[in-house]
């Protein structure tokens, strides 16, 4: 890896959804148990600084292990500026022979807030072309440029002052496990699927592990990810990371954690359980937990959220991101049009139901309310309404951002529907 005054004071910087960074720093302090690791919770992120005989096994651990990182980003340099000059200035002092050689193909990636300048696309070019002449100044040659495949991403992140300039370890971002092939509309992501279970409380380590259900599974995203953290699956073990190409990469050292990954998976030690009204979407989650090594460890079925019985005897934890806005039709709706709708193929998450989804709520509560008392129930949603259409009053609320959408993860601790006397008396 890099030496000298470009590994001093390095750090580390792990991107992640919005108000999921204290659960990331969590993880990541989990993850890197050397007691001298000093973490700092940032907006959007964590920041880790590092020594420098440590960089490289931090930056293999976290990129194998972390669920809710976005990426593993290696922090180069900073500084302000107001042109594309002082962009390609910065660039130009860092010593990027020392991470890479002019045989590997390069891609600039630029993120801007409130940024001064017209064109990002100008100053990538910038960027690229510092990253060119030090190496044609030193060898007389240059990296190509890759925009699809690249063997290495450098990154620029401009806010209103200043500039920040990044390596990337990860390559392909981190939610990529390489397990999801089978996917319906618009899927949650690995990585805040990770953070919404994190979000839970749920522990499949725990001393009396709960079962976990998703009764809007889709194509199994929090079903899988919350099998493999009962089965001890490190979510980077099926994957390739973008630090293999990278100049002082140990791959005897790689090849020793992935061994120690793969020692540590176990037999499940928390019942997993998931079900969508689209026996099709069924079939995609039965598929993706096959590649992601817990298909024995999950157990899934097809059936309608508003009649599906409890899958546990033992009351746990539901958490689900149901449909909304235009798309709310219903992860249930035991209406008598809906085997039509099955009929022509499509899942039930593709129709609406003309309205804003109350009416599928209020059944969903009161199916909840009869048949789920003690369990525990959460759902992602942008509704800030939902409580008052399931008639429920929640007990959390967690701020959450799926992508760009503004979102609340809302727990409800269900209880069984009050039974009124003849008398009128409950």
């Amino acid at each position: 890896m890099a030496s000298g005054s470009q590994t001093a004071g390095l750090t580390l910087f792990l991107p992640c959804a919005a108000q999921t960074e204290e659960f990331l720093g969590d993880e990541v302090r989990r993850i890197l148990t050397a007691p001298d690791t000093a973490i700092q919770v940032q907006r959007g992120g964590i920041r880790i600084a590092l020594k420098p005989d440590t960089l490289m096994n931090a930056v293999m651990r976290l990129n194998l292990h972390s669920r809710m990182a976005q990426r593993v980003l290696v922090a180069l340099a900073q500084g302000s500026y107001r042109s594309e000059d002082d962009v390609y200035a910065l660039a130009s002092s860092i010593a990027w022979e020392q991470w890479f050689n002019v045989a590997k193909t390069i891609k600039v990636d630029v993120t801007a807030h409130k940024s001064p300048l017209k064109s990002l696309n100008f100053v990538a070019l910038r960027l690229k072309d510092a990253v060119a002449d030090r190496f044609r100044s030193l060898s007389g040659s240059r990296p190509s440029v890759d925009t699809h495949r690249p063997d290495v991403r450098i990154h620029l992140h401009l806010d209103a002052e200043h500039a920040f300039i990044s390596l990337d370890t990860s390559g392909e971002p981190l939610f990529k496990r390489g397990w999801r092939e089978d996917k319906g509309d618009a899927p949650l992501k690995e990585t805040l699927a990770a953070s919404m279970i994190a979000a839970t409380g749920w522990d499949p380590l725990g001393s009396t592990p709960l079962p976990l259900y998703d009764p809007c599974c889709g194509s199994g995203t929090i079903v899988v990810e919350a099998a493999q953290m009962a089965c001890g699956i490190a979510p980077g073990l099926q994957r390739r990371f973008a630090f293999e190409k990278l100049l002082g990469f140990d791959r005897q050292a790689w090849q020793t954690l992935c061994n120690e990954a793969r020692d540590a998976q176990r037999k499940p030690l928390a019942p997993v359980f998931g079900s969508d009204i689209a026996h099709r979407m069924v079939d995609f989650a039965k598929r993706n937990a096959e590649r992601a090594g817990v298909g024995h460890a999950v157990q899934l079925r097809g059936g309608d959220a508003l009649q599906r019985m409890p899958p546990s005897d033992v009351p746990g934890v539901m958490l689900l991101n149901p449909p909304y806005g235009t798309r709310i039709a219903a992860a249930g709706e035991g209406g008598r049009n809906m085997q039509e709708r099955r009929n022509v193929g499509f899942s039930a998450r593709d129709f609406a139901d003309g309205d804003d989804g109350g009416a599928f709520f209020q059944k969903l509560s009161a199916h909840w309310k009869s048949h789920y008392a003690g369990w525990t129930a959460w759902l992602l949603t942008p509704d800030m309404k939902l409580p008052g259409k399931l008639r429920l009053k929640e007990s959390r609320r967690v701020p959450m951002w799926n992508g760009p959408i503004d979102c609340r993860l809302f727990r409800f601790d269900l209880t069984a529907r009050k039974v009124q006397s003849p008398d009128g008396e409950v």
